[in-house]
């Protein structure tokens, strides 16, 4: 199999066919005919701005031949150096020994259904595990009608929320699936494989920044709790972890609580899953006896420009002709005494959503929809802060999180508060321009002008929300560093720090402010006992959490197929 590189596609106006298009390209540069090419695929395909107006698709593709002699006679003609040979690396998860006995107490327990606890859980099923499943919040078609009445009315649950509830976080979200993470064992094409084969689009297996949208995720993951109830694995909504249950520092069960009451589910095997706002759930872990520290995280207001606006600085002009899909942006600012400030999960077409999951603390979060129509960009810029911003103990962090979003809750009374960026960076804590013209924006139906004539940006949100003053929520220092960072990425993309710019908070939820701590086999100082994804401290988004439950899960397996398992 052969590997090409580079081979660009001019975007123009007339749409162009790329099936076609990269079939005349293979078979141009390989130099061979139809008839020596069994099959193809593209491997990655991403888009190139840096000459604008000019922009160009970019791909690399990957080409079976009819035998290893055309590879080697096309190779060695050194004909093309941006071709080479291509050995896919394919992902071989452990398997289970023997089959897993009917004892209740040797099923694995997984504490949390997000992307780390789903993976885990999925991967365990396949191996005939029949894991089972814990989930505080309500499975996902009585969730999003929770989250619905929550935006609508106000009215909050505390364990089915934008936080909680089937899919985790990550269901209300943008739904991006790029991650950082270097894979050489091709573990995260395998969780990509795995979404598609539940629903999400093909494309995410080559796009350079897969996404599939808050819609789509929903469809992926009732799919994959669907196909893991028919390999043996449960799933109890509505159960809450309230402790564990221990004996000689290893795990010997959980307490859980139901609408029954409470009771014991006995198992040597327990991956916690229970992502970055189950403070409660931290807070009892670690009166058990689990080992934690605190970890830096960043908090910062979300920011919401027009999507054209960020189109045309991305594309250039002559961008709408084009059949592009909506522009992203990633930014980062180091302030003069060497504290961060960047841009956090950025969301094309997306809305500002009210995220929050305890009373009377606010929180906001981005969410798309796989079409990312709703006209308007928004994107979190987030400061770092770590130990000297809010003290040593474990907890520091959370309480300073905490107190934070108590801040945000006061301003609105529960509501998300709005401001302009104009009205933010003023020196006057007075009553502000975007307070007097609440009724008029209230509902996104009229819209003010503002000096160079544009038409002023109108919020999209999910939520009930007011106009207001939001100066006082971060601490002044953060709030300074957060002015500094807008003006300068107001020369990096012009427009950025137009006056109408819409910031709303708070956005306090980027990543947990605790680690669990585990040793190389992922188990925590109680054996048995396996802190996993981002609430445990080892993930950052989707794909990376899944990763890290794809990793817990091999763990466990090793576990299982000792002679002596120590679940037994």
């Amino acid at each position: 199999m052969l590997q090409i590189d580079q081979i660009k596609m001019l975007i123009t106006e007339q749409k162009q066919e790329e099936t076609s298009f990269l079939q005349k390209q293979i078979l141009k540069l390989l130099h061979t005919s139809p008839k020596e090419i069994v099959n193809w695929r593209i491997l990655k395909k991403s888009l190139d701005a840096r000459k604008k107006p000019k922009l160009y698709w970019i791909y690399r593709v990957a080409v079976t031949l009819t035998d290893e002699k055309t590879e080697a006679r096309i190779l060695k003609s050194g004909k093309n150096n941006f071709v080479a040979s291509y050995h896919p690396v394919v992902y071989q998860p452990p398997v289970l020994k023997m089959p897993l006995g009917e004892q209740f107490q040797d099923r694995p327990v997984i504490i949390g259904t997000g992307p780390a606890g789903l993976l885990c859980g999925y991967l365990l099923a396949c191996q005939g595990l029949r894991p089972i499943l814990i989930e505080r919040g309500k499975s996902l078609e009585q969730r999003k009608q929770v989250v619905e009445d929550f935006w609508d009315k106000g009215i909050l649950d505390q364990n089915t929320n934008v936080q909680f509830g089937e899919g985790g976080a990550g269901t209300f979200s943008d739904g991006k699936l790029q991650t950082q993470v270097k894979d050489k064992t091709g573990r995260i094409y395998y969780i990509l494989k795995t979404f598609v084969e539940h629903g999400a689009p093909e494309e995410i297996l080559f796009l350079s920044k897969p996404h599939i949208g808050t819609d789509l995720l929903s469809v992926v993951v009732k799919s994959l709790r669907e196909h893991m109830i028919a390999m043996g694995a449960e799933f109890y909504f509505e159960t809450k972890m309230t402790g564990l249950v221990t004996g000689q520092d290893r795990i010997c069960g959980v307490r859980v609580m139901d609408q029954q009451g409470e009771r014991i589910i006995r198992t040597g095997c327990c991956i916690l899953c229970i992502g970055h706002s189950a403070r409660d759930t931290f807070l009892t872990l670690y009166d058990q006896g689990v080992k934690m520290e605190h970890k830096p995280f960043a908090v910062g207001l979300r920011v919401q420009h027009s999507q054209e606006l960020i189109n045309e600085v991305q594309y250039g002009e002559g961008w709408k002709t084009k059949h592009l899909p909506p522009a992203d942006y990633k930014m980062s600012y180091t302030v003069k005494y060497g504290r961060s400030v960047y841009s956090f999960c950025m969301c094309p077409g997306g809305y500002v959503v009210n995220a929050s999951s305890e009373p009377e603390r606010t929180a906001v979060n981005g969410m798309s929809y796989h079409g990312r129509d709703s006209g308007n960009a928004n994107s979190a810029i987030v400061v770092t802060v770590d130990h000297k911003d809010y003290g040593e103990g474990v907890f520091d962090g959370m309480r300073f999180q905490q107190e934070l979003e108590h801040r945000a809750y006061l301003q609105g009374n529960g509501k998300l508060v709005l401001q302009r960026l104009s009205d933010f960076t003023a020196e006057s804590s007075g009553k502000d321009e975007g307070t007097a013209c609440a009724e008029m924006l209230q509902n996104d139906i009229e819209i003010r002008g503002v000096e160079n004539g544009q038409e002023e940006l109108s919020p999209k949100v999910k939520g009930q929300y007011l106009w207001g003053n939001i100066r006082g929520v971060l601490p002044e220092s953060l709030s300074l560093d957060f002015k500094d960072a807008m003006k300068y990425f107001g020369t990096v993309m012009g427009g950025f720090d137009r006056p109408d710019t819409i910031l709303c908070g708070i956005e306090s939820r980027t990543s947990s402010p605790v680690k669990i701590i585990r040793g190389e086999d992922f188990q925590s100082n109680i054996r048995g006992l396996y802190p996993c994804g981002e609430g445990a401290g080892y993930a950052g988004g989707i794909t990376s959490a899944a990763l890290d439950g794809v990793k817990v899960a091999e763990k466990v397996i090793m576990l299982y197929n000792k002679p002596k398992c120590a679940t037994t």
